[in-house]
């Protein structure tokens, strides 16, 4: 049985340096060699999930198909990767303490003193090597490369017992079985504009000191490390400058994987994991690709996001990323207009009129309209309001779970004219709830008891503009995070005024998607669609907005039903030899939907 691989990446100096996209970079390289990765995200809070922490603290969280809600950074994983992985494969300071101390409830360590070491310690590891051999690629067999990102920054209290964790697992799984790259900062004063090392010296000490020693160094920088930096950092951190790479800003992340494979990073990963040589040079063809496209993208798409959180972009980043993949497939540059839905209500008028003004210019000059998922009451007026503009002049509409919700209030508002219809949520004794209480829900716990993970949505209609984006197909399959839904006794009465429920669950009882077949593009969705948006797989429903907004919705309807790609673009030329065809197109038969980033270029490359 062959053993497997681990790859660990730290971060050193100070948070938010991009340890998530360098561990997926890292990934996406390592599968372009020809070898399989799987992915694991540690995360030292005390939380047992994500699902319960604020979206200004820790911005979005990410669902799993099996329901897992946790870290954004799985959700780079799955994009970066292709892959699904699993709620155990993001590990947190609280889902360890909660299995060491079940077992101790249990009686498993015997009357033993349980402690950090090695009790969690082990546990820590244990949990390590049974997720790494979990396939998440849908092949069979354990992967041949595990990459670990370890959050938080080095020297922070809550990481020790990982860090001694993880010092103990390099020594267990032995020397060419463990690769240790830590990201790190090198700042440029502008005062003298010299790139300074002693930062990442610091924080590499600071590990050694722990127990970890690199065997690769990444630094974040505002440009490219000098070779005497190069070498005044191997000097001191005790690592060959070879295997000292740049992560210098770049204009999209799409470049990141191929400023690794530039620097021969994937060598160096390789030597250190005593791999034999690389079977297959990463030629990376699709993400350059998909990187020059983007940067070169200037006709632009304006997208309104119409949310509650709209001050930390990261709390819609699955959202954002879902559009990002839809409007390259589109040729399209996005822009997004964030407007807080509370600056669009009548009280915000009173008290800030220029806030006001300001929301509703950005509102009225979109494109296209998104309202996003979301919990409590602040702003829905406001969203409400944007559904109503969307849908009474006509502009492109996308609601997203309480996007959905709050698209069936105002419908019942201003087309039935049920002026107090509401969400039990916000108004628990409205005489007309349009939206109620899951009855399976919990009203006294939080975490893990909502509608959580992939769940199967029947079309109900065979001509409508849902079911053509998703290809004609009779369901799908798509994640849900929500405790509340459309009132099914209210159903009919909304139907007969020509709000048209064109997906259900399997018992046709729970809404799933909503249309209205008389608008350009006005749908709403119970689940998720951004959370399996791929870079080269755009979500059929964002990509049926941008296509919307931007007046080419019949293409992209049309390309759906036809499975052929027309690409007609001059941005990205070729390789010599890939060639479109005679007729200029390129004939690859599958769905826009599945290969959508090269419609773009001048041809397909198979």
């Amino acid at each position: 049985m062959k053993k497997m691989k681990y790859v660990l990446v730290t971060g050193g100096v100070v948070s938010g340096l991009g340890k998530g996209v360098t561990a997926s970079s890292i990934g996406l390289l390592l599968k372009e060699c020809g070898l399989r990765v799987t992915s694991i995200k540690i995360d030292p809070y005390l939380n047992k999930d994500a699902g319960t922490m604020s979206p200004f603290e820790h911005g979005e969280v990410f669902v799993l198909d099996d329901g897992g809600e946790v870290d954004l950074d799985l959700g780079n994983y799955e994009r970066f990767l292709d892959v699904q992985l699993t709620s155990d494969n993001n590990i947190t300071t609280g889902k360890i303490y909660q299995f060491v101390l079940d077992k101790e409830r249990k009686g498993d360590y015997l009357g033993k003193t349980v402690q950090v070491v090695p009790h969690i310690t082990d546990a820590i590891q244990e949990w390590i090597e049974r997720v790494a051999m979990i396939p998440v690629d849908g092949k069979e067999g354990p992967a041949d490369v595990c990459v670990i990102e370890l959050g938080g920054t080095i020297g922070d209290i809550e990481s020790m017992p990982f860090i001694e964790a993880l010092g103990q697992f390099s020594c267990r799984v032995g020397v060419g079985n463990f690769c240790l790259i830590h990201v790190s900062l090198v700042p440029v004063l502008n005062v003298v504009g010299e790139q300074k090392t002693k930062p990442t010296q610091h924080s590499v000490r600071g590990l050694r000191g722990l127990g970890l020693t690199p065997n690769i160094l990444a630094c974040r920088s505002t440009m490219a490390l000098d070779d005497n930096v190069k070498e005044k950092l191997s000097q001191f951190c005790h690592v060959s400058a070879e295997h000292i790479i740049t992560l210098y800003d770049v204009p999209n992340i799409w470049h990141i994987p191929l400023l690794l494979r530039d620097q021969k990073a994937h060598e160096a990963i390789f030597k250190v994991l005593n791999l034999p040589s690389i079977t297959e040079e990463p030629s990376l063809m699709e993400w350059t690709t998909r990187a020059a496209i983007c940067d070169k993208l200037h006709e632009p798409v304006r997208i309104a996001i119409v949310g509650k959180y709209t001050g930390l972009s990261d709390t819609y980043l699955s959202i954002l990323k879902a559009l990002l993949h839809a409007s390259v497939a589109r040729g399209k540059k996005l822009i997004v207009d964030w407007v807080p839905a509370s600056d669009l209500e009548d009280m915000t008028e009173i008290e800030n009129l220029d806030a006001y003004k300001a929301a509703w210019k950005l509102l009225k000059s979109a494109d296209g309209v998104l309202v996003p998922g979301g919990f409590g009451d602040r702003g829905v007026q406001g969203k409400i309001l944007a559904a109503k503009h969307a849908r009474e002049n006509r502009i492109p509409f996308l609601g997203i779970c309480l996007g959905m919700q709050i698209a069936v209030i105002e419908f019942a508002r201003s087309v039935l004219g049920l002026k107090d219809a509401n969400s039990t949520e916000f108004d628990p004794n409205t005489r007309n709830p349009c939206v109620i209480f899951m009855p399976e829900g919990s009203k006294t716990h939080k975490g893990g008891t909502m509608r959580l993970g992939s769940r199967r949505t029947y079309f109900q209609v065979s001509d409508c503009k849902s079911v053509k984006l998703y290809g004609n197909r009779g369901f799908i399959d798509e994640r849900h995070r929500h405790r509340y839904e459309v009132n099914p006794d209210m159903v009919a009465r909304l139907e007969n005024a020509g709000l048209s429920f064109t997906g259900k669950d399997q018992t046709s009882q729970r809404m799933e998607i909503i249309e209205l077949p008389d608008h350009p593009y006005y749908i709403g969705v119970q689940f998720h669609p951004e959370f399996k948006s791929r870079p080269g797989k755009p979500s059929a429903l964002f990509l049926g907005l941008i296509g919307a907004a931007c007046g080419e919705l019949n293409a992209v309807l049309q390309s759906g039903l036809e499975g052929q790609e027309k690409v007609n673009c001059e941005t990205v030329n070729c390789p010599p030899n890939k060639k479109p065809n005679q007729n200029g197109y390129a004939t690859k038969p599958t769905n826009i939907i599945t290969d959508a980033v090269y419609s773009y270029c001048n041809g397909v490359h198979s």
